[in-house]
């Protein structure tokens, strides 16, 4: 059987963005965190991850800078994982992959809970892409294009 070759690499953002934080376990601390979870017990109670996967995830979203430990909010000696700005925009992805989720992984009837905005109380609008001069896109509307970082996508 032949070595899987490492992602991190490849020209596809895609590929390199499931190499950092397309592990199951490292999508679902991030999804946490955006329920304001910042300690590794908490984290450990709500995911039920035995604590050596979850200290090597925890140490990976550190290393590519998705959280900051952080000394604890309350003063005390605890540490807290801190979601960086580079963390947060995570959030499309989570609600993207949520909203999926409760469209087509639940039969009729099922129960599952809801993404709602804290100032109106209802679900989110589901999340659409959009080209730069606000029309909707479907698949066949784009394309890839290489590019050097840094220069004008």
């Amino acid at each position: 059987m032949a070595k899987q070759e490492s992602l991190r690499t490849s020209e596809c953002p895609v590929a390199r963005t499931l190499e950092s934080i397309g592990e199951r376990w490292c999508l679902m601390i991030i999804r946490e965190a955006f329920d304001d979870v910042r300690r590794f017990s908490e984290f450990q109670k709500n995911l039920g991850l035995a604590r050596n996967v979850l200290s090597t995830r925890l140490k990976l979203l550190v290393d590519i800078g998705v959280f900051e430990i952080c000394p604890a909010s309350d003063g005390s000696a605890y540490r807290e994982y801190v979601l960086t700005d580079k963390g947060r925009t995570i959030f499309p992805i989570v609600v993207a992959m949520r909203q999926w989720g409760e469209r087509y992984m639940f039969e009729k009837g099922e129960i599952h809970s809801v993404l709602v905005d804290n100032t109106h109380g209802e679900p989110l609008q589901p999340l659409e892409v959009r080209s730069c001069d606000g029309n909707k896109l479907e698949p066949a509307d784009c394309h890839r294009r290489r590019v050097i970082t840094g220069e004008k996508e």
